[in-house]
């Protein structure tokens, strides 16, 4: 029997990452997800993997020893913490280490599913905490499981390994893990670090000293809508994966580009994400031999939004694509109720948008063309491309 092309990471111990109270990192988007996907017959004969928690060692080839220490003794109330954690962004929460380990695991799962051939494709929706660091916890992320993944895969033989974000904010803990690498090409489409947390990733930050090129950033405008993104991402992401050749392609699906998340200011539909995600998956096909490593990420609006992007994204991973016309099951709605406490709900797949793109020509001077343009200049010669020319 031919194994499976794609696996799914679940388990309900991941809803363990619970920041708490009125945290925007609410683990009912996850919930609500699973069930959607469910509902819809998008997960019909798929035994998700359970993941365990990874161990400390796992977790020490991205963070360390004074971390770890740290978030263990956290939730015991041994006095200053530090490392981020503790903040409003970072709260403190019972069994943090565990519940954190767990969605690290979960990645590392994901990754040992691809480098054993067990499958082409996993997703881990649960992941995708892009943002922690080395030694502390940063933008409601204590374990950086996307760098702990990336790690995994380069220990376990791949020797080209690259990563795309499309999370509203930048993928500064993956991309400062790796920025003395060479062998990871990091890239991540975002709001531009003037306007949003964390305040980096601009075009000309382009790797550490050694590995220039390592990295990628498209800081993109507040209102950038579907069309537009869709241009930044063509425009920059296909010729320098097709020219990196990647083993093994790791993305980042935050779904708080869209204009009704609470905490950003871009403008994308669930059409156009469901566009984005369908985009990664046809490069993973062109560029990595079909291996394709999907993760989670942000995302605040917490009943409208994350459910129908990731659902799209877990259809795109399986190949059972989901019309964006399909009615949101009855069943689903019922439930969502219950916990939404009377905010809207949607009833539909789509947010009935058609998220055409134009390609982008080098001729305009909109503020979205001049950051394509500079992240081309700033990246491109890195690679042997001509910034210039439109058809790269």
């Amino acid at each position: 029997m031919n194994p499976p092309r794609a696996v799914v990471v679940w388990d309900e111990a991941l809803l363990g990452y619970d920041l708490g109270g009125r945290h925007p990192l609410n683990p009912i988007r996850l919930d609500l997800t699973i069930r959607l996907a469910r509902s819809l017959g998008v997960l019909d004969g798929v035994q998700p993997l359970t993941p365990v928690q990874a161990t400390d060692d796992e977790l020490r080839t991205v963070h360390s020893n004074g971390y770890l220490a740290a978030v263990k003794q956290a939730p015991r109330g041994y006095g200053y913490v530090g490392h981020g954690l503790g903040t409003p962004d970072n709260p403190i929460f019972y069994r943090m280490h565990e519940a954190s380990a767990l969605v690290a695991g979960g990645s590392l799962l994901a990754a040992d599913a691809i480098l054993t051939g067990r499958a082409a494709r996993a997703a881990n929706i649960a992941g995708g905490l892009h943002h922690a660091m080395r030694d502390h916890a940063s933008g409601f992320c204590i374990y950086n499981d996307c760098a702990l993944a990336i790690r995994r895969l380069l220990d376990g033989g791949m020797s080209r390994v690259a990563y795309v974000d499309i999370d509203v904010h930048h993928g500064d803990g993956v991309q400062e893990a790796f920025a003395d690498d060479p062998r990871v090409l990091t890239i991540s489409l975002h709001q531009h670090p003037a306007t949003l947390f964390p305040g980096t990733g601009r075009s000309a930050d382009v790797g550490a000293h050694g590995a220039e090129g390592s990295a990628v950033n498209v800081p993109l405008p507040p209102g950038t809508s579907d069309g537009e993104w869709l241009r930044a991402f063509h425009a920059v992401v296909p010729a320098l994966l097709r020219m990196f050749q990647p083993e093994v392609l790791v993305t980042q699906h935050g779904a708080d580009t869209h204009v009704e998340d609470p905490l950003a200011n871009l403008m994308l539909s669930v059409d156009g994400q469901r566009a984005a995600h369908r985009a990664l998956g046809n490069l993973a096909d062109a560029t990595a031999g079909g291996r394709w490593l999907a993760l989670g990420g942000g995302g605040y609006s917490l009943f409208r939004v994350v459910p129908r992007s990731w659902t799209h994204l877990l259809a795109t991973v399986l190949d059972r694509e989901v019309d964006p016309n399909t009615a949101v099951p009855a069943e689903w709605m019922a439930y969502a109720a219950t916990v939404a406490r009377g905010a809207p709900l949607p009833i539909s797949m789509t947010d009935g948008v058609e998220p055409l793109w134009t390609p982008w020509d080098g001729t305009d001077d909109t503020p979205l063309d001049r950051a394509i343009r500079e992240t081309r200049r700033a990246v491109y010669p890195l690679h042997d491309l001509d910034p210039e020319d439109p058809w790269l």
